[in-house]
């Protein structure tokens, strides 16, 4: 790996509902290096957004480290994280609404300069504007117009001029391709991986879409009702997955092959997921698992080499080999 920007370790997040203690995040360690992106893959209420927030912050944790620049940022005082906060951005899932619409998109993207970067002149500002605004795609005619004015992939692009404009060292992309239209995501994703070559920049990665995981991660981490199940490179999670749920979600993608889709199984993935605030004893997943053997009700999975991936599972030995798309569990 290359040189770690942020370590995640045993990162803990749980709200009080009711009365009652819903865990939504349960000891989940990551490093993400340099010019590196790590994904975060999972269903809804898996807790992907829960990890990037409070990786940032947003929300708070109550367990873990998260080090940055040799600092916990879960214990920064408010000055210190601040200051800390200039490095670290964040790209929002739906594009419009993340930015202000009484705002031109030259206010916005030059709003974290005048906040964070006093001495600049009014001129500076703007040409830094104007720099950032070309390099996503934006062009100066656009400085003096509004949000509503765009479409979502170009207020998406706005965004992200505005996340990168005091160069940060961690950027935060949360579902960023899915309010997009198809024939604009890939235009986005390439945008940002270009962009991250330049600039160096670590990428942690929320996904619900896997196409859009292989093309954008060097890394992908498999969460399931706040806990991991399986991480490891792109290559070998898609070409040879060591974990049941990370088989199921691979075989839930819908196949453009008519042929081939009608000899995939129609549900991969039975049930729900449920809920944080009772969930099952020992291995999480066990109650939709067609591995699931007594000894996974009882005993919770450490996570342990197997093969190329780190695993959470008592019997991923038994996975089967070979095509990712077509795997059964024996």
């Amino acid at each position: 790996m290359t040189e770690p920007v942020v370590q995640v370790e045993s990162l803990s997040v749980r709200f009080a509902v009711g009365g009652r203690w819903l865990q939504a995040v349960d000891g989940v360690s990551f490093t993400i290096g340099r010019a590196e992106t790590l994904g975060i893959v999972g269903e809804s209420g898996s807790g992907k957004s829960t990890i990037a927030q409070a990786v940032l912050r947003l929300v708070p944790a109550s367990g873990g480290r998260v080090s940055f620049r040799g600092a916990d940022l879960l214990t920064l005082e408010r000055k210190a994280l601040r200051a800390a906060r200039e490095r670290l951005q964040i790209i929002f899932q739906d594009p419009l609404a993340s930015l202000d619409p009484s705002m031109t998109v030259g206010e916005i993207i030059e709003e974290p300069l005048r906040e964070h970067r006093p001495g600049l002149t009014s001129s500076e500002r703007r040409d830094r504007t104007l720099s950032m605004m070309g390099r996503v795609g934006l062009l100066p005619a656009h400085l003096h117009r509004y949000p509503h004015e765009f479409s979502g992939g170009q207020a998406q692009r706005i965004g992200i001029a505005r996340a990168l404009m005091l160069d940060p060292e961690l950027l935060v992309c949360d579902e960023p391709l899915s309010a997009l239209d198809v024939s604009i995501r890939a235009q986005v994703a390439t945008l940002l991986k270009d962009l991250q070559q330049q600039l160096q920049i670590a990428i942690l990665f929320i996904a619900h879409d896997l196409s859009a995981v292989r093309f954008s991660c060097d890394r992908v981490l498999v969460l399931y009702l706040g806990r991991m199940m399986e991480i490891a490179s792109r290559d070998a999670l898609f070409g040879n997955p060591r974990h049941p749920y990370t088989c199921a979600l691979m075989q839930s993608v819908p196949i453009p092959d008519p042929v081939r889709a009608r000899a995939q199984r129609a549900a991969p993935l039975g049930g729900e997921i449920p809920s944080p605030l009772a969930p099952p004893s020992g291995c999480v997943f066990r109650t939709r698992c067609p591995l699931a053997v007594p000894r996974c009700e009882h005993e919770r999975p450490a996570l342990r080499q197997v093969g190329d991936s780190l695993v959470a599972c008592h019997r991923a030995e038994d996975i089967r080999l070979g095509d990712a798309s077509n795997r059964t569990a024996t």
